[in-house]
C-alpha cells in the first residue's frame, strides 16, 4: 500500500466515470451516504469537487445545516484504491453557471454527444451547483499489494 500524490490522486479520481459516494449527516444526527458524479476544478485558492444537488434534496437540505461532508472515490477491483475527500460546500444557484458544469460533469459520465443534454436537465432553478473546497486529503493505492 502505498500514499497517492496529489497527481495521481487527481488522475484517479477524474478518470473514466468513478461516482463519489457522498456522506452528510441527517438532521437527526443519522449518517447519509448516496453516490453523485462529480468533476475536480483547480483554483488559485485550492481545489474544489464540483457537482449538482436537488436544493430540497436531503443533500440540499444538510449542506445548509452544516457545509461539510465526505467523499469517497474507490477502485473496486485489485489491487484496489480510494480517495476520501472532507469538503465544505458552498451553494450556487447562477444558471448559466450550472449549464456549464453541469453540462461538463454529463459528458463526462454520459459522453461528449449526451454532455448538453444533462446539463440543460440539471441547470434548473430547483437545482443547486454545489462547488466545495477540499480541504483534507487521504488517498491510497496498491491496498492489497
Amino acid at each position: 500500500m502505498y500514499e497517492m500524490s496529489r497527481e495521481e490522486w487527481w488522475k484517479f479520481a477524474s478518470e473514466g466515470t468513478r461516482t463519489g459516494k457522498l456522506a452528510v449527516v441527517r438532521a437527526d444526527g443519522s449518517p447519509h451516504v448516496t453516490p453523485v458524479w462529480f468533476l475536480l476544478h483547480e483554483t488559485p485558492d485550492g481545489d474544489e469537487l464540483i457537482f449538482t444537488t436537488v436544493k430540497e434534496s436531503l443533500k440540499g437540505k444538510a449542506f445548509r445545516r452544516n457545509a461539510r461532508f465526505s467523499l469517497c472515490v474507490d477502485d473496486q477491483t485489485p489491487p484496489y484504491s480510494y480517495i476520501q475527500f472532507t469538503a465544505d460546500a458552498v451553494l450556487h444557484d447562477d444558471l448559466d453557471e450550472m449549464l456549464e458544469w453541469a453540462t461538463a460533469i454529463g459528458s463526462r459520465y454520459m459522453g461528449a454527444e449526451r454532455g448538453e443534454e444533462y446539463g440543460k436537465r440539471n441547470a434548473d432553478p430547483a437545482e443547486a451547483l454545489v462547488r466545495a473546497k477540499i480541504v483534507k486529503v487521504l488517498a491510497f493505492g496498491g491496498i492489497s499489494d
